[in-house]
């Protein structure tokens, strides 16, 4: 690529094979705690010899770990580095940090920073509670968009086209109480709009509460900000308090 080319463009340039087996085994061991070759290879289609010559390639190079036995892989402390990397050196999350920190010391809840990723919410940062009974949601966990306040608070604001188009065919409860209906989850997004923030209603966790704000930067709303909070703790006045306080920090955020 020379200096006179522009982006590449995905429509122009073919995909590397071995790329993108690369890219589908980092994103499937990241979501479990370990995986046999077999199961690599069954799950993602590979053939048993290409997925180990693969695995013992990213084993060499730090990027997956094998188990002691040999029997399981797993990601590995590359993986971890590039992922503190792209938080550390991420504007929005440089941007919130300091005011999570000051609205975590003021609630003495879990504050939460996550982004829209496909139909997923990713968790950029995370301030914990300083209370025993707390929640725990490290960075880079995901969770389906429909069933967090984090997730609707960044859906309200698009179309419901948009919205619709995103989200898988079927929508898969968490709880009892996670919303699946497509017309009551616009219902839901609607409201959301018009009131300014989004709730999750145990429908994440049971018995867990989050109240979350959406973040506008440069005009679009991938990003959202929440306080996370056991129902056991919950009452009127103490809601009224942290949505007060989201908003507060929402405007230090975006102003």
């Amino acid at each position: 690529m020379t200096e006179r080319d522009g982006p590449l463009e995905a429509g122009r340039v073919r995909s590397v094979k071995s790329a993108d087996r690369t890219i589908a085994l980092l994103e499937y061991l990241s979501s479990a705690d370990s995986r046999s070759l077999r199961e690599v290879s069954q799950d993602l289609d590979i053939p048993r010899a290409s997925a180990y010559a693969l695995l013992v390639t990213l084993v060499r190079t730090g990027w997956v770990e094998s188990e002691r036995n040999g029997s399981g892989f797993r990601l590995g402390i590359r993986a971890l580095r590039a992922g503190a990397a792209y938080v550390e050196h991420d504007d929005v999350v440089q941007r919130c940090q300091p005011v999570m920190n000051e609205l975590s010391e003021k609630l003495g809840e879990t504050i939460h920073l996550a982004r829209l990723d496909g139909d997923e919410i990713v968790y950029l940062a995370t301030c914990l509670s300083r209370h025993s009974l707390a929640v725990v949601s490290k960075p880079g966990r995901r969770l389906p968009c429909w069933a967090t306040g984090l997730g609707k608070a960044i859906l309200a604001h698009r179309r419901w086209s948009e919205v619709d188009a995103l989200l898988p065919r079927t929508l898969t409860p968490r709880t009892e109480h996670t919303i699946t209906d497509r017309a009551a989850l616009r219902a839901e997004l609607e409201a959301v709009a018009e009131r300014g923030h989004a709730t999750d209603e145990q429908e994440s966790t049971l018995g867990l509460r989050c109240i979350a704000l959406p973040l506008r930067f440069d005009g679009v709303v991938n990003e959202a900000l929440s306080c996370s909070t056991p129902t056991v703790r919950l009452d009127a006045a103490r809601e009224t308090e942290i949505l007060r306080a989201l908003r507060q920090a929402q405007e230090r955020i975006l102003g």
